[in-house]
């Protein structure tokens, strides 16, 4: 693990990629958030973000997190961004400040009754295969209209916007179109059902600035804050 000192560091160069690319892009810094993801790294790597001034820090497995959450060393917001098995969603329900990788009907219904027990309603996103990529997990384009429209209805669900993740690739025009491919799809939804989807999760270390110039208001950064895993 990285010391804080050296996180400092990391997050310096971070931030000013941030603002030159929110600079290049004509866009606010206020209107774009980003935030740390600590999978795979102790719990002090969530320590060091809420010690910066970050709110909310991601994770990718439930039980990994469940443990960070119960050490309770750092006072953060909790936001599960890696696949949730149905049989999870109870805990993830419980446990985390928000999901953003919500990808079926199934999910969003034990989801639901899980916040219902819990007297809450969740905060969620749903994921979309925006790069048409096999080996991601999300919501065909297609079908984000029809499950959207069965998440509206769902009491104790919150939809805040649309969450995808740009398939690897050396061509940076790969990323852009993914990244703009959910705008759109979320223009034309917002639009479609009347509703305000105002958060567009996507982006990371590696094409941050694709994700600025396509309208990302959430950037999920890790290995360019806590290095290699």
């Amino acid at each position: 693990m990285i010391t804080y000192e050296q996180f400092l560091e990391n997050n310096q160069r971070v931030q000013e990629r941030f603002w030159a690319a929110c600079e290049a892009a004509g866009r606010k810094s206020s209107d774009v958030q980003i935030m740390p993801v600590t999978k795979t790294h102790p719990v002090d790597a969530a320590v060091y973000a809420a010690q910066a001034g970050y709110v909310a820090v991601g994770e990718n497995r439930v039980q990994e997190a469940l443990d960070k959450i119960a050490d309770g060393k750092a006072p953060i917001r909790w936001e599960l961004i890696g696949h949730l098995q149905s049989n999870k969603a109870k805990v993830a329900a419980e446990k985390f400040d928000r999901v953003q990788s919500v990808d079926s009907v199934k999910l969003l219904q034990r989801l639901n009754a899980a916040a219902e027990c819990c007297g809450r309603r969740l905060p969620i996103l749903l994921q979309v295969n925006a790069g048409n990529d096999p080996a991601k997990y999300g919501l065909a384009v297609e079908a984000t209209p029809g499950v959207l429209e069965h998440a509206l209805e769902l009491e104790y669900l919150q939809v805040d916007g649309l969450m995808t993740i740009a398939p690897l690739s050396d061509d940076a025009d790969v990323a852009v179109r993914c990244f703009m491919r959910l705008r759109e799809l979320r223009d034309q939804l917002a639009s479609k059902f009347g509703v305000a989807l105002p958060e567009l999760s996507m982006g990371m270390s590696g094409d941050l600035e694709a994700a600025v110039a396509s309208g990302s208001t959430l950037l999920r950064v890790g290995s360019a804050f806590f290095g290699a895993r």
